[in-house]
């Protein structure tokens, strides 16, 4: 990188502005593009987050002039943002933006049209050859691009600039199709030059955890086999497949959350203490939680450490929904599973017979993916013989969607008596009331931008996490009778194997249902009393 950055203060912090560089989107107009990628990119340019020296040359094969892209965008952001979207931070970007449409199977579009089009904005922007590719296309074809990007000498190294390339999970369907897409990645690109995105990671919530643990005096030393009961991490969603039918029947659920969103989700609440607030250290960390994770047992035994489950016709918010079956572009015998819930162990000293159970699913009561920690309970209750019914254990919950923040539960008297509990136990709120936080997508564009791969998957983390659930996956999909589903309501809190999985170990679930209490920064709720704090 031969063009230096500079910070911009933003919400107290000092944010870090990208060098001069163009982005490349191959896959502009699709889905992704439009909720989160064009927005997030506008959001940057508004907060004044990109440099000056900045072009987006947006990529996809609907066949449209730039125009006509920019008017469909312009529409798309304004959707995505409301109120946080203005016209003229809207056009000041619009300046910076190109379209082309092209074929990403063709060398010979990499070659003439997209290089020669990049290499003019390139000279028009000031740019140099500092350039992120990111693939925001259907797995199927990201190995293709790969070659072509390489054939076509874009992703050759630079006297004068830097070629990243962005890739977004799926990172293959499994242990095969993964190695083949990394050995593609290998001839034409250096892993310092590969970012894996899984924007989970760079939500505030999931960063917060290292700092709570790892700033924190108090929490750290509990955060081990010898205070903590269980984990639970959860990633439901009330959505079912709406327009991914046909992506959806060929991953599943363990294909599209389980191998990157609640495995790296499991790491960051797992891992050790990095030497180092660096990358590298924290990706480190972060790796041999994977390592250490036991693989999963003999097929007769499976059923004891997973649960499957597909989604029923239910309501939702009052509303009926079709089953899964039941929607377009899916088969009516489909044995694809929207819910999926695991029991995993890492066999580590800090971790040693601590259960983590991770579930996630489609159609659930309820949106919201949470990471919560379970204490054990006080070795001896000396308060028992005066109360009518148990206490709970502390429960520390950090809430990475849609309410992003942390809560603490923990007992305390009714005031006013001598030993009665208030009705439910305390509830301390943190949430980020910042309106100039960034989001997940913002963070992950600038540290491609930076280069930095903080966030961002290695190789060997992936091939280690595929490797955990290959064998799952080819079980379920080899032995899953027809019958067997659907086996949940749309609306529900998932199957009962689910419950059977967790109650079977004396423990239960945190309900979908139940709301945290809401919280704004300075805020401490207890019981049904607000304090707010001097």
């Amino acid at each position: 990188m031969k063009i230096g950055s500079y910070y911009r203060s933003v919400a107290g912090c000092e944010i870090q502005v990208p060098p001069p560089c163009c982005v490349v989107i191959l896959g502009a107009y699709g889905d992704l593009a439009r909720r989160k990628l064009i927005p997030a990119l506008y959001r940057l340019s508004a907060n004044k987050l990109l440099p000056s020296n900045f072009c987006l040359l947006a990529t996809d094969g609907v066949v449209m002039d730039r125009e006509h892209y920019l008017t469909a965008m312009g529409e798309a952001v304004s959707k995505s943002l409301g109120v946080r979207f203005h016209n003229t931070s809207w056009h000041r970007f619009a300046e910076f933006v190109d379209y082309v449409s092209f074929d990403y199977g063709n060398l010979t579009a990499y070659s003439n049209m997209l290089k020669k089009r990049l290499m003019m904005l390139e000279k028009k922007h000031g740019t140099g050859e500092n350039r992120v590719f990111y693939l925001a296309i259907p797995p199927s074809v990201f190995q293709s691009a790969v070659v072509n990007l390489g054939r076509a000498g874009l992703s050759d190294m630079q006297d004068n600039g830097f070629p990243h390339i962005v890739i977004e999970k799926p990172f293959g369907r499994d242990v095969a199709s993964s190695a083949r897409l990394d050995k593609a990645l290998s001839i034409y690109f250096d892993e310092r030059q590969v970012f894996r995105i899984d924007h989970y990671i760079a939500k505030e919530t999931v960063q917060d955890m290292l700092m709570f643990r790892f700033a924190n005096s108090i929490f750290e030393p509990l955060w081990n086999r010898e205070f903590v009961d269980h984990v639970q991490i959860t990633a439901a969603e009330t959505l079912g497949v709406e327009h991914r039918a046909a992506y959806y029947e060929e991953a599943g659920v363990f294909r599209d959350m389980f191998q990157s969103h609640l495995f790296e989700l499991l790491a960051s609440c797992a891992m050790e203490p990095p030497v180092a607030f660096e990358s590298e250290r924290v990706r480190d960390e972060r790796t041999k939680v994977f390592r250490s994770i036991r693989p999963f047992p003999s097929v007769d035994r499976l059923d004891e450490f997973m649960a499957i489950g597909q989604y029923g016709p239910g309501t939702i918010d009052g509303q009926h929904v079709a089953g899964y079956r039941e929607e377009p572009g899916i088969s009516p015998q489909s044995i694809t599973p929207t819910f999926g819930a695991l029991k995993i162990f890492v066999d580590n000293w800090r971790w040693n017979g601590v259960p983590f159970y991770l579930r996630s699913g489609k159609r659930l009561a309820r949106t919201r993916t949470s990471v919560s920690i379970h204490f054990k309970p006080v070795p001896h209750l000396m308060f028992a013989g005066m109360m009518d019914r148990d206490i709970e254990p502390n429960i520390v919950v950090f809430r990475v969607q849609p309410d992003e923040g942390i809560s603490l539960t923990f007992q305390t008297k009714m005031p006013g008596s001598r030993a009665c509990l208030l009705e439910k136990p305390v509830q301390m709120n943190f949430s980020y009331g910042a309106p100039d936080v960034l989001e997940a997508y913002e963070w992950v564009l600038l540290d491609c931008m930076v280069g930095d791969q903080m966030l961002f998957l290695r190789k060997e983390g992936v091939e280690l996490t595929w490797s955990l659930l290959t064998p799952l996956i080819e079980r379920i999909e080899a032995t899953t009778p027809v019958d067997l589903f659907p086996n949940y309501s749309a609306g529900s809190e998932g199957p009962e194997a689910a419950r059977r999985l967790i109650e079977t170990d004396g423990r239960t679930w945190l309900p979908l249902k139940r709301q945290v209490a809401e919280a704004r920064p300075g805020l401490i709720q207890v019981g049904g009393f607000k304090r707010q704090r001097a």
